[in-house]
């Protein structure tokens, strides 16, 4: 059996391998043809590529990540080639550890507010598709569309790319002062002038009064016209940041998928009941609570309802963050705690081929050496092929 990493048949020896319910402490895996062929304890049958002890895990999957925005936009009113982004995007994602992501692109375009609110999801969604066609891409990449309910044409525009075989999860979001994570304008105020870099509050009070009417006009029909097209495409639907349970019950009886960040307890331990996969963010886990002021991570690990943890805004947290799940709270031990950056995310929006080190799964793996405290990804491989 070949050894060389840059093949999709290959032989990992010396690992401490986390399978989806159980850890073997030193083990090896084969792989042929890209998929994983063989799993073992103890010594292998024969010399492959050595871990030295390390970790491996499965690829992380991620659900919703912002961060191709900022290589769009590295400054504000600075826009980077698109492709050369994505490039730069999809390289940092994978040397994160994600072997499969979510680009989360918004479908948002605001007339007369910040530059910045036009997710300019079709150019994205055009730059993605080349760099994969020409073959640039490290690791596989899909599809996130953010609607954001109350804007003009959000229905149009996600219908115009809803029909694409890559998109595997609709997020029905509402950012108006005083509806969910933002029911405290304040909030929102403070968000807006860490953002944009010195929005005046006269400016402000004209951008939400025209949001505050934009809700009014548009949010109840374009709910509904959202949550029929993601039903007509069979597309998986996310809540996002539920406060109340009229969120819940609205959230329920629409029969979304998943709940993105919500934003208190009783929310949480309302949708986890109702079978709604709970996703919360990794930089909140790690940093000891949420920057808005919301519920904890750590609070709902411990209640027992979170399923699914994101980068959200910094791609190297999801690694940490499950790592140290199990430090933070007793009941997740590390197959759990990485369960919710694998397995659950995939199965959720239906990528079931993946998402665990088990017989026939491919062969997305990855290296992580733990030492001093930190972690740290040394290799990782994608459908077999080394990409990092």
């Amino acid at each position: 059996m070949s050894t060389r990493s840059d093949t999709d048949t290959f032989l990992i020896e010396n690992a401490r391998i986390v399978l989806a319910d159980a850890i073997i402490e030193n083990g090896y895996v084969a792989v042929s043809g890209g998929v994983i062929a063989e799993i073992g304890e103890g010594r292998a049958p024969e010399r492959g590529v050595d871990l030295a002890g390390d970790l491996l895990l499965p690829g992380l999957v991620e659900l919703h990540t912002d961060h191709l925005e900022a290589h769009v936009m590295p400054r504000p009113k600075v826009h980077w080639d698109p492709i050369a982004a994505v490039i730069s995007y999809d390289a940092q994602i994978a040397t994160s550890g994600i072997t499969t992501v979510l680009d989360s692109v918004r479908v948002w375009r605001e007339e007369g507010a910040a530059e910045d609110a036009d997710g300019q999801a079709g150019m994205l969604t055009q730059a993605i598709a080349r760099a994969r066609d020409a073959g640039l891409l490290r690791i596989d990449h899909y599809l996130h569309l953010r609607c954001e309910i109350p804007t003009a044409h959000v229905v149009s525009d996600a219908a115009e790319l809803i029909g694409l075989p890559q998109v595997r999860l609709m997020s029905l979001m509402d950012h108006t002062p005083g509806q969910r994570q933002f029911r405290d304008p304040v909030k929102l105020r403070d968000y807006y002038r860490g953002k944009s870099g010195g929005m005046t509050d006269a400016q402000l009070d004209v951008l939400f009064e025209q949001r505050i009417d934009n809700h009014a006009r548009y949010a109840a029909d374009n709910y509904r016209g959202l949550v029929a097209l993601a039903n007509a495409h069979k597309t998986p639907m996310a809540s996002h940041d539920d406060t109340t349970l009229d969120h819940v019950t609205q959230a329920v009886n629409d029969r979304v998928a998943i709940a993105e960040f919500p934003t208190t307890m009783d929310a949480a331990e309302s949708l986890h009941a109702a079978g709604i996969k709970v996703l919360m963010g990794a930089p909140n886990l790690i940093r000891g609570g949420s920057h808005s002021g919301n519920v904890a991570t750590a609070e709902l690990a411990d209640a027992g309802v979170l399923d699914i943890m994101s980068s959200d805004y910094v791609p190297s947290s999801l690694l940490i963050a499950a790592l140290r799940l199990p430090e933070a709270v007793d009941t997740f031990d590390l197959p759990t705690a990485i369960r919710t950056v694998s397995k659950t995310p995939a199965e959720t929006v239906g990528l079931s081929d993946r998402g665990e080190i088990a017989l026939g799964k491919r062969a997305d793996m990855i290296r992580v050496h733990r030492a001093g405290g930190g972690a740290a990804v040394r290799s990782v491989w994608s459908g077999g092929r080394r990409v990092a």
